[in-house]
């Protein structure tokens, strides 16, 4: 039978709800990006003929990214268990389910910023290796400010997928709006709670791809 309480008494909840989905998604995308950030300019880095030529480091983690990335997120979350339970000790709550989605999304991101680092004309790093730049510093000042712009709008769509992520942590106890969603608003027939989630969750996306696009203009170099 259809609920029709709407969101009595539950704004504290959905309140706590939305700081632990900006919780999840914000750490899991600055760590995310740190590390997405590492594996993406080694892949590129590591390809042959590359700055940092080297097949087995590049394959390495070709394959782990190609393994990875395609695998559901909520089967990955069960995949993963085993190694949540050994690291954070364990697999329930919304501080757990940030390791799986961490190490989901940086080998997504490790993709997007190889991708976009392609891009950039081999002549650009030719030059600033005959002007005497070392690898390390080609890296810093020439391959991921080149493609600053495009790397920020790489972010950018990588901060939406991880608010998809934390939408399905909901099903394991990770909390946030997916669990509120899924508790308060499917479970009990409440589709008020489920339409504001909707809405809480596009704002912050629509809020991000605001803020995204703002940054990439300003640091667009053409």
């Amino acid at each position: 039978m259809s609920n029709s309480m709407g969101l009595a008494g539950l704004w504290p909840t959905l309140f706590t709800s939305i700081g632990q989905t900006i919780y999840m998604v914000l750490t899991t995308l600055v760590l995310a990006g740190i590390f997405g950030l590492a594996i993406g300019v080694l892949l590129y880095a590591t390809r042959k003929g590359n700055i940092l030529q080297n097949a087995a480091v590049f394959n390495v983690l070709n394959v782990l990214v190609n393994v990875i990335r395609p695998i559901p997120f909520i089967i990955f979350l069960a995949v993963a268990q085993p190694l949540t339970i050994a690291v954070i000790g364990t697999s329930i709550g919304t501080t757990s389910v940030i390791f799986p989605m961490v190490l989901m999304a940086s080998f997504v991101v490790g993709r997007v910023v190889e991708q976009n680092l392609v891009a950039i004309d081999p002549g650009v790093i030719e030059a600033a290796r005959a002007m005497g730049a070392g690898k390390l510093r080609v890296i810093l000042t020439v391959l991921i400010p080149e493609q600053l712009a495009p790397l920020i709008l790489g972010y950018t769509f990588m901060f939406i997928g991880i608010v998809d992520m934390s939408a399905m942590a909901g099903y394991v106890g990770g909390g946030g709006l997916g669990n509120f969603a899924i508790v308060y608003g499917y479970q009990q027939f409440n589709y008020t709670a489920t339409l504001v989630t909707v809405v809480f969750i596009i704002i912050l996306v629509q809020v991000a791809q605001l803020i995204g696009n703002v940054l990439a203009k300003k640091f667009l170099r053409r």
